[in-house]
């Protein structure tokens, strides 16, 4: 098997259309030989814990309304195009997504990862939920099988919080300013959302080298 390794935030569109592009990719080759593992980055560290209005915050970042809907253009054609669901008009705040990454960590423990990644962007870019929501957070993880109790508990403290600044500080420190960013066998970088039709490509490249097998089978 084959590291994949992910670094993302689950506050990043991109990275919701790249793990979606992705996994159709996967889903096309299930013989893939990767193995999947996600890292954190903090678009906003600074970011208050209860988040920002989103219309204020997209406004001052892209310089008014205008802006706004410019700097979403791209990011809604490519969605369109391939199907994915970003409903941005549903998300009233930008959360801080410190928590989120918590509890993505946390579903790593169990085996549960990918399918807290999977869940969070859903709740966020799809439904509007507030992933720096503690309640919802709770929810999120219920839903994917983490204990209910547990995960409550864990958010009232500080647990691993300072684990995630400092795994997204070393992205930073190794050279990661965007994100999605896929670095694969710890070696090869793959950055940005890439269509499914590349990540195949790069499927069949990888597994014809490690095994002579025929793509896909």
């Amino acid at each position: 098997m084959i590291k994949l390794d992910i670094i993302s935030d689950v506050g990043c569109p991109w990275c919701c259309l790249g793990k979606a592009f992705l996994d159709r990719a996967l889903e096309a080759r299930p013989d893939h030989p990767f193995t999947v593992e996600w890292h954190p980055y903090l678009l906003n560290p600074e970011m208050p814990a209860e988040g920002m209005d989103r219309r204020a915050y997209m406004e001052a970042k892209f310089g008014g309304k205008e802006g706004v809907e410019r700097a979403n253009a791209p990011l809604l054609a490519h969605a369109r195009a391939a199907g994915v669901p970003l409903n941005l008009d549903r998300i009233a705040r930008t959360p801080s997504t410190l928590d989120a990454h918590r509890l993505i960590h946390w579903a790593g423990l169990e085996g549960r990862q990918n399918a807290a990644v999977s869940a969070l962007f859903r709740a966020l870019w799809r439904d509007g939920r507030d992933i720096g929501d503690g309640e919802t957070l709770t929810e999120i993880g219920a839903e994917i099988g983490l204990d209910r109790a547990l995960v409550t508990r864990l958010l009232a403290s500080d647990a691993d919080a300072g684990t995630i600044r400092a795994r997204a500080d070393h992205a930073r420190a190794r050279g990661v300013t965007g994100v999605p960013t896929f670095i694969l066998a710890e070696r090869h970088v793959v950055q940005g959302a890439q269509p499914t039709e590349t990540w195949i490509g790069i499927i069949d490249d990888v597994s014809g080298q490690i095994g002579g097998a025929e793509p896909g089978r």
